[in-house]
């Protein structure tokens, strides 16, 4: 396995540990996007009601 890999490989947890709270916390989850734009807005939207949180995972 090669440096680069080891190093995304750590990330990974991290980036599912975000995703997971997002999905549970936010209520961002998969709703069938039928274009690119609307799955950012409704990415943006979640990470917009997450900074809003007082308490943070």
């Amino acid at each position: 396995m090669t440096l680069s890999d080891k190093i995304f490989l750590r990330k990974r947890s991290v980036i599912e540990i975000v995703n997971e709270a997002l999905k549970n916390i936010c209520q961002v989850d998969h709703s069938r996007h039928r274009s690119f734009g609307n799955f950012l807005s409704n990415m943006i939207a979640g990470l917009i009601a997450y900074s809003f949180l007082p308490k943070k995972p």
